[in-house]
């Protein structure tokens, strides 16, 4: 919950390591039938605006809306009666929406007013916010990369800026090339509806470390 993360707890990580860090911390069974119920009535919402729906997990898409059932112009407006529909249809479930012209910065936006809010980022404001954003901010950053990124000092979308396209792939590989295009607001990456699963997840807790 978002009280346990100022004892600096986050997801994935091990409950006793929460623990540890908070022993007053209530464990609650997860209910997975539930997430995926709720997840379903999330996915019927989307797709009365649109077809173009791209799941990133149970509580989390891409959606398309240039083009939309409504015949709407504003992917704000949208972005408020997704979020009145979804709290009415849950019984009081939050919302958060990103509001962008790509991929890349909707993801970053929708992360910023958590759990009940709207970020837009037009694309006149798109240079000056990505100058800003900290480098563990950027979606597609993992720990080791970021550790890599800082230990050259790139810290903000504006210090990877400093680097050529060709200096970051030779830096970090083939991922170099999607760095270079998001650090100057580039994402031509289509909304996927019928993106293929790549990588299933499993994992066992032990009794002892």
């Amino acid at each position: 919950s978002y009280e346990a993360r100022k004892f600096g707890i986050h997801s994935a990580m091990p409950s006793v390591t929460a623990y540890r860090l908070c022993p007053n911390a209530v464990f609650m069974r997860p209910r997975f039938d539930k997430y995926r119920e709720v997840s379903s009535q999330l996915r019927e919402i989307f797709y009365e605006y649109t077809s173009l729906v791209e799941p990133l997990s149970l509580d989390e898409a891409f959606v398309d809306v240039t083009e939309n059932h409504k015949g709407m112009s504003s992917a704000t407006l949208i972005a408020r009666e997704l979020k009145q529909k979804i709290f009415q249809r849950t019984s009081g479930l939050t919302s958060s929406a990103g509001v962008s012209f790509n991929k890349f910065l909707a993801k970053v936006a929708s992360d910023i007013k958590k759990p009940d809010g709207i970020t837009v980022i037009t694309p006149d404001m798109a240079d000056g916010f990505i100058d800003r954003l900290p480098i563990r901010k950027f979606f597609g950053d993992g720990k080791v990369t970021e550790e890599k990124m800082l230990s050259l000092g790139i810290k903000t979308g504006a210090d990877l800026k400093q680097y050529n396209r060709e200096q970051l792939i030779q830096i970090f590989g083939k991922s170099g090339r999607y760095f270079y295009d998001i650090s100057h607001g580039f994402d031509n990456r289509p909304v996927e509806p019928n993106r293929i699963r790549k990588s299933i997840g499993k994992e066992t807790t032990f009794p002892e470390d």
